[in-house]
């Protein structure tokens, strides 16, 4: 990000310990100072393959079933088809491979292979030789207020009709609902919310009473939240009334016929990105003929490409029936208004930086750093413990240098700064939520990782600002949330990690070219912040969460974002 020496910019940084259960899957940071700097990186480790099954009594059913930060910077597919001879694609794929793993797997150094560009950690040492030149940098920041260029022409077009059922023949065969829905949602705060609006469009899509969402605990996370200590349960039923109908509990009846044991409710193991038409052709039936059904677990279980009556019910649970719990929500924009107040010198704009670098996230990355043989070895017994054989099966090759090489691997707190000493010593004026709030408003936060995590969600999605280093449900759905806020921009930064390791690879580098390099990849953020994707009947491929625009552009308004924060005044 570009900075100078003498700004007196504000940023906020949230550094996630290396255990996964102190961040709930989140965190971010803030700065004011300027900013520089995509390419899409792997998400954290996908829930695992579950084969669908249905559970009911009556039938054969089973039951029970991190973004770099500078001073002075923000910075073949080729396809051979043979006809004739397969041989020659085996032998080509053999070839193919055996040259990956000679030039840039652990034997290169056997055969005497210099190292391919990009494939050995070497950011410490680049830093270290820049620090020089870039303390010595005089030249102007550039300014938070004229960062993004790019706009979005906004057209507003009205909601469909609030009714879905009738749009699949449901309310012509049942005026009625057809039954209870209830969910169980697994992962951290914002796998969670993905659950949730999953939820909602799934109980739209079946004509079915939402009962409030379960949270499962985690043994990552750790985390013993409920729904309501999360989320206003009160506002999120109100918002979606009128779309689907939401109770808090199932009746007394029905929990009587099944022993009051959630287990002994026919349940469904739903294969993940399931179409609507497996919701209708499987589920409903059930749904109609039992009055209520089960889904466990329940994070990505239903596919991107739904009509358009059910996105919308997407948009409206994630953009305005989940709004964070009084507590979460009074501490956040305290956190928010501090900010501001620190970053006067900057019209009160700040940026902030999500440092993602936890030790599940580099071990599933398979990516190796400088820690060596102590590394490997931590990160070995680490994958062995969480995935058991998945990383030592015969048909799975590891190539390290490969993965950094595709920009697969997560950016170091160094890339984007490894210790917070060497950030502060970039930067000094960095803010965490620990050092925005007192001790006495954070203690009711601690030990429960996916409310801290809601406090990071809130002051990074008003950063003018937002850096990530990784992907992650985190910062996709703040890019998404950003997107809806500021009129179709994310105002986000997602670092080139394939451009990244081969300047960091340069030991030839000098400042000013790097930072040149960073102001390219700025604009090139700066125009990709706006990208719409095309979505033509039902053919959406990207997420709904990451890419609002088009379907939820009707839900959108014309916000403050420096004094419209989470909720309205009570």
């Amino acid at each position: 990000m570009a900075t100078n020496k003498n700004m007196k910019a504000k940023p906020y940084y949230h550094q996630q310990n290396t255990n996964a259960a102190a961040s709930g899957g989140g965190g971010g940071g803030y700065s004011s100072e300027s900013s520089n700097g995509g390419s899409n990186s792997p998400s954290p480790p996908p829930s695992p393959r579950r084969h669908s099954s249905i559970s009911h009594s009556r039938r054969r059913l089973r039951t029970k079933s991190f973004s770099f930060f500078r001073r002075d910077s923000f910075a073949l597919t080729v396809s051979f088809i043979f006809r004739r001879n397969l041989r020659y694609l085996v032998l080509l794929c053999l070839l193919y491979v055996s040259g990956l793993i000679m030039c840039v797997g652990p034997f290169a150094g056997l055969v005497g292979h210099t190292p391919v560009p990009g494939s050995v950690y070497r950011s410490h040492e680049i830093f270290g030789k820049l620090w020089d030149q870039i303390q010595s940098d005089n030249s102007s920041a550039i300014d938070l207020s004229s960062v993004w260029k790019y706009k979005r022409l906004k057209v507003q077009k009205p909601c469909l009709n609030s009714t879905v059922g009738r749009y699949f023949g449901i309310e012509k065969e049942s005026p009625g609902p057809s039954g209870f829905l209830i969910v169980e949602a697994n992962g951290g705060l914002n796998q969670q919310r993905s659950a949730i609006c999953n939820a909602v469009a799934v109980a739209g899509l079946l004509n079915a009473i939402l009962v409030i969402p379960r949270f499962e605990f985690n043994s990552v996370w750790k985390d013993p939240s409920e729904f309501g200590d999360i989320y206003d349960e009160d506002h999120f039923v109100a918002t979606l009334d009128g779309y689907i109908k939401v109770v808090r509990e199932l009746p007394d009846l029905l929990m009587e016929r099944y022993d009051y044991n959630m287990t002994n409710i026919p349940t469904f193991r739903v294969q993940a990105w399931a179409p609507a038409s497996y919701y209708m052709g499987e589920v409903y039936p059930v749904l109609r003929e039992q009055g209520v059904i089960r889904i466990a677990p329940f994070a990505n279980r239903l596919a991107m490409n739904v009509p358009p009556h059910i996105q919308l019910l997407r948009c409206m649970a994630n953009y305005k029936a989940l709004r964070f719990s009084d507590p979460i929500s009074t501490l956040a924009e305290k956190l928010v208004k501090r900010m501001i107040e620190k970053s006067s010198g900057t019209g009160g704009k700040y940026v902030s930086i999500h440092l993602r670098f936890e030790e599940d996230m580099v071990a599933f990355s398979c990516c190796l750093y400088d820690g060596g043989k102590a590394e490997k070895l931590e990160m070995d017994m680490f994958r062995e413990k969480w995935w058991k054989g998945k990383f030592k099966r015969k048909d799975r090759v590891i190539l390290p240098g490969l993965n950094r090489i595709n920009g697969k691997c997560p950016l170091t707190p160094l890339e984007a700064e490894r210790h917070l000493a060497s950030l502060l010593k970039m930067f000094p004026l960095v803010y965490t939520k620990e050092s925005l709030a007192t001790p006495d408003e954070l203690a009711p936060f601690e030990g429960y990782s996916s409310r801290l995590a809601a406090l990071d969600y809130t002051v990074c999605l008003f950063s003018e600002v937002f850096v990530t280093t990784h992907g992650g449900n985190f910062p996709h759905f703040l890019m998404g949330h950003r997107r809806f806020l500021f009129d179709g921009h994310s105002k986000t930064i997602n670092p080139d990690k394939r451009k990244l390791v081969l300047l960091f690879q340069d030991m030839n580098i000098s400042w000013v070219t790097f930072k040149d390099q960073m102001e390219i990849m700025l604009s090139e953020n700066d125009r990709k912040g706006i990208i719409v994707p095309r979505v033509r009947k039902i053919n959406r491929k990207t997420s709904i969460y990451t890419y609002p625009l088009p379907e939820c552009r009707c839900l959108q308004q014309s916000h403050n974002t420096t004094l419209q924060l989470t909720q309205p005044a009570r």
